[in-house]
């Protein structure tokens, strides 16, 4: 065991824990000392993982641990820190509850509320399709299995492996059409979903991952949505360079007019177009719709929990993201997700091309209309060799 004087942290060697020594000299769990994926998202990987966690590690304890138990002691008080100023006052006694409940940060009731009665109302509908027999047209279904994988496609290929990761150039039409998906898809700005994955990889697994999976599967799928970010992500998330982003005139149109196409395009216009088009009912055509944003929301959270928790880990037995064949059918090519979080830049995600991987399909279809162009990929020489360093001789 090794005691650093200067924190007042104690660290087992070989172990995934670090303690912080509180003032009642008890031990308090800061934060697993595990793996860190990479350093950025969109650079190539540094392959010394154990280097990068223990350079997070020390940063960590560095930030937090500066004025010995006075500073660790500030690790109870996150909760508080990240209690908003203008927090209103109705909310006192629930937020009282939340802290003798030891919640790590408040909870945002508008999201669970909303996330509550939207899961209630869809499940309800289709509770009532079957009790009543009421079913809603099979062109209404066709439309909205159509519109899940639009949806997917600009999350997967837009948000995802173009904006995030870089992992291929894209001209001004493919740009507006990975745009305009990404908007159907109902989910935040973009802005806002790149730099969280951002921070996801390269804090990977620490309490600097906006959905950390060693704090279990239900924060990891939606928990981290119903309660506000823990100061040390906010903090990492800062530190990022999101001048790419930021830049970007298309994401600034995006972010300008969000709720315009986000309502639009993923509620108002799907719905209308069924009951113009072929007389549904309103019941058939708000209820597919739901339907079709329920799978698709739960679809994408399923690539941070099942895919990180579940499943072999081939490339880089040292890191939780995993293989998932079953992720990746749903996700369309998301859940390989042990390659991607050790060659994040390919724009593939997967060594393989298309084994349930629509996503690289369709970018492949626009590269050879020479709409996505400077595809990276990782070489089969370079996969071996990270293979024999850190992954599963049996893959």
């Amino acid at each position: 065991m090794f005691t650093s004087r200067r924190h007042n942290c104690i660290h087992v060697p070989n172990s995934d824990i670090v303690y912080i020594r509180q003032r009642n000299n008890s031990l308090l769990e800061m934060a697993p000392a595990v793996t860190v994926t990479r350093v950025l998202a969109t650079q190539k990987p540094i392959y010394d993982n154990y280097i990068i966690r223990e350079h997070n590690i020390n940063n960590i304890l560095r930030d937090n641990c500066k004025n010995n138990d006075v500073a660790a002691h500030k690790v109870l008080d996150y909760y508080d820190e990240a209690l908003p100023k203008n927090d209103p006052k109705f909310l006192a006694p629930l937020r009282k509850w939340e802290k003798r409940m030891g919640f790590v940060t408040p909870l945002r009731w508008i999201n669970i509320i909303g996330v509550l009665l939207f899961h209630l109302i869809t499940l309800l509908y289709l509770l009532y399709q079957f009790v009543m027999g009421e079913w809603p047209t099979w062109q209404s279904y066709l439309l909205e299995s159509f519109l899940g994988g639009v949806s997917g496609f600009g999350v997967t290929a837009g948000a995802h492996r173009y904006w995030t990761h870089r992992s291929f150039k894209a001209t001004t039409p493919l740009r507006i059409i990975l745009m305009l998906c990404f908007s159907v898809s109902g989910q935040n700005q973009i802005f806002n979903w790149v730099r969280d994955h951002r921070v996801h990889h390269k804090m990977s697994e620490t309490l600097a991952d906006p959905h950390n999976a060693q704090r279990g599967f239900f924060f990891a799928h939606v928990g981290w949505f119903l309660m506000k970010k823990h100061p040390i992500t906010v903090n990492e998330g800062n530190k990022l360079d999101m001048s790419d982003i930021l830049d970007d005139p298309l994401v600034k149109f995006h972010s300008k007019y969000f709720n315009f196409f986000k309502i639009t395009l993923c509620f108002i216009l799907p719905t209308l177009t069924k009951i113009i088009l072929w007389n549904e009912t309103w019941k058939g055509a708000i209820g597919t719709t739901l339907i079709r944003y329920l799978l698709s929301v739960n679809f994408t959270w399923s690539v941070n929990s099942f895919a990180h928790l579940w499943g072999n880990r081939p490339y880089d037995r040292n890191i939780m993201p995993a293989e998932s064949w079953k992720v990746s059918f749903v996700a369309m090519g998301e859940g390989w997700h042990n390659y991607h979080h050790t060659f994040p830049w390919d724009y593939k995600a997967a060594e393989l091309s298309y084994f349930l991987n629509v996503t690289t399909m369709y970018i492949d279809l626009f590269a050879a209309l020479g709409w996505a162009y400077d595809l990276k990929k990782a070489s089969p020489s370079l996969i071996e060799a990270i293979v024999r360093k850190r992954g599963l001789k049996n893959r």
